[in-house]
C-alpha cells in the first residue's frame, strides 16, 4: 500500500535531456512517465512540476548580458515545452495529464487554477504543471514548494541524478555517506544544498517535507511512494 495519497514530483529540465546536451531525450522522457504510471497504478495522485534547463541552456548564450526578468521569461516559456512533451507522451502511454501553465497562453495549455487543478487530481489525472510561478527571480523549485502547499500534497519529490543527501559530493568523496533522513534545521546547519533557500524555507514553513532521490534509478520512484528506504527525507 502506498505511503502517500498525493505527491508533488519535481523534475528538472536537465532530466529530460538523457545523455544528450540539450533538448528531450525520448527514451528517457517514456522511462520516467513509466515511473509515474506504476505510481498512478497505486491510486496515488501526482502532480508535476517540470524545469526548462534542458532547452534554455541551448540559448543560454544568448542571455547574457540580457535583462534578468527577460532571461527569466525565457526559461518559463521552456518549461511549457517541456510539460506539452511530457502530458504528450503520458497521452501515449495510457495516462490522462493536463498542463496547467501560470502565464496565460490560452491557445496552447490552460492557465493555472487552483480548483481545477485539484479536480484534475481527484479524477485521477497527472497534472503538469508548467511556467514556474509566473513571476522572474523565483526557481522552478520554488515554483514546486509553492504548488506542493496549494494542492495538499503530503509531500514534494526533488528528482536528481543523485539517489539522496550526502555528506559529501559522492562523486568526489569514495567516504561519502547517505542521509536517510534529515530535519530542516540540520540541512540548513549543515549547509546542505537541498534546494534554493526560497523552496526551502516555504516547505519548511508549511511543514511540507521532502524526499530527495535518484530519477534515473529504475523503481525508484515508486519505493519512495511506498515508504520505503531509498534517497533522503527533510522533515520538519
Amino acid at each position: 500500500m502506498a505511503a502517500y495519497k498525493r505527491i508533488l514530483l519535481k523534475l528538472s529540465g536537465e532530466a529530460l535531456m538523457g545523455d544528450d546536451a540539450y533538448g528531450i531525450n525520448r527514451a528517457t522522457i517514456v522511462r520516467m512517465v513509466r515511473e509515474v504510471q506504476e505510481v498512478t497504478a497505486l491510486g496515488v495522485q501526482v502532480a508535476v512540476v517540470i524545469g526548462g534547463g534542458n532547452i534554455f541552456r541551448g540559448v543560454a548564450g544568448g542571455s547574457v548580458g540580457m535583462d534578468r526578468a527577460t532571461a527569466d521569461y525565457m526559461g518559463m516559456l521552456a518549461t511549457v515545452m517541456n510539460a506539452l512533451a511530457l502530458s504528450d507522451t503520458m497521452q501515449r502511454e495510457g495516462l490522462t495529464a493536463r498542463v496547467m501553465s501560470a502565464i496565460a497562453i490560452e491557445q496552447v495549455v490552460e492557465s493555472y487554477v487552483r480548483p481545477k487543478a485539484l479536480q484534475y487530481l481527484e479524477e485521477g489525472k497527472v497534472v503538469v504543471f508548467a511556467a514556474g510561478t509566473g513571476n522572474p527571480f523565483f526557481t522552478t523549485d520554488t515554483a514546486a514548494a509553492l504548488r506542493g502547499a496549494e494542492i495538499g500534497a503530503e509531500i514534494m519529490l526533488k528528482a536528481t541524478k543523485v539517489d539522496g543527501v550526502y555528506t559529501a559530493d559522492p562523486n568526489k568523496d569514495p567516504l561519502a555517506t547517505r542521509y536517510a533522513s534529515l530535519t530542516f534545521d540540520e540541512a540548513i546547519a549543515k549547509n546542505l544544498q537541498v534546494l534554493d533557500a526560497t523552496a526551502f524555507a516555504l516547505c519548511r514553513d508549511q511543514h511540507l517535507p521532502i524526499k530527495v532521490f535518484s530519477i534515473f534509478k529504475p523503481g525508484a520512484l515508486k519505493r519512495v511512494v511506498m515508504g520505503e528506504d531509498e534517497g533522503t527525507l527533510v522533515h520538519v
